[in-house]
């Protein structure tokens, strides 16, 4: 055998390396995906699983795959999953709840048809001889033209299934976000004058900041009487009690500048008296 053909089927440390530690946190990752209680754990740890693939394929010199399943896939597609499921606001209790009766048996055959598939699919994948990236490339004329000639020729079709599954998806979750409206919307007079009858702060709220000297939207405000202004802060940050007191710090910095503008008015008074 030539010395590329043993190369095609010798695997360096590095790589041995690479893969079994990548690997491993690629199927934990997967999962992960799959036993996480929260929909958005879920997506994170595919995301990460997907990262993961994109890595093997750009350390197998598949440049152009690796992009991407970075820009496509985890850049594009997780955004996707995670934009719908933080609109639909999906719990770990909507899962207990079957909506539409026997989804669960069709999806449990769905799966398990994939699994025979993939299987199937594995078991005719040529494991002992294989032309190797660059023979393929040649054969096809680049990378990028293979990949072209294989999606839009041989499996245009399960592409084409993909694109109408992802824009389901994508209407599916327009329809699942609409809210009805019960009540018409209410004008700017309207909500002003609930403001009213419910006693609110009607102007804007004050800034943050204790004269002039803070500008942290932590840092509250100081009244006249230099008590701080609660409505400077907003309540997120109250409830959580990250608001930080320094009152008592404004209050002796202002008293020390007192000090040193009546110091320095005293000094000029003498100065012209003289």
């Amino acid at each position: 055998m030539s010395a590329t053909t043993l190369a095609a089927y010798a695997t360096s440390t590095g790589e041995a390396v690479q893969f079994w530690v990548l690997g491993t946190i690629a199927v934990l990752g997967a999962l992960c995906t799959i036993l996480m209680r929260k929909a958005v754990h879920s997506a994170l740890c595919l995301a990460g699983t997907m990262i993961i693939l994109a890595v093997f394929y750009l350390a197998n010199g598949a440049y152009f795959l690796g992009i991407v399943q970075i820009v496509v896939y985890t850049g594009a597609i997780m955004m996707l999953f995670l934009f719908v499921v933080m609109l639909v606001g999906v719990t770990a209790a909507d899962s207990l709840k079957e909506t539409i009766k026997g989804q669960r048996w069709w999806a449990a055959l769905c799966g398990a048809g994939f699994g025979v598939l993939l299987l199937t699919g594995i078991g005719h994948a040529s494991l002992t001889e294989f032309n190797g990236l660059g023979t393929a490339n040649t054969a096809s004329g680049g990378n990028v033209e293979g990949l072209a000639a294989l999606i839009f020729t041989k499996y245009v079709f399960a592409f084409e299934i993909t694109g109408a599954l992802l824009i389901t998806a994508a209407v599916g979750a327009m329809v699942l976000t609409h809210r009805e409206r019960t009540e018409p919307a209410r004008t700017q007079r309207e909500l002003a004058e609930q403001r009213v009858r419910e006693g609110k702060h009607l102007p804007p709220l004050p800034a943050p900041g204790v004269y002039a000297r803070h500008n942290a939207v932590d840092v509250a405000g100081l009244l006249p009487d230099g008590t701080p202004a609660e409505l400077t802060v907003i309540s997120t940050l109250r409830e959580r009690g990250q608001i930080r007191d320094v009152s008592g710090e404004a209050i002796a910095d202002l008293k020390a500048l007192e000090q040193r503008s009546e110091e320095r008015l005293g000094r000029d008074a003498e100065e012209a008296s003289r």
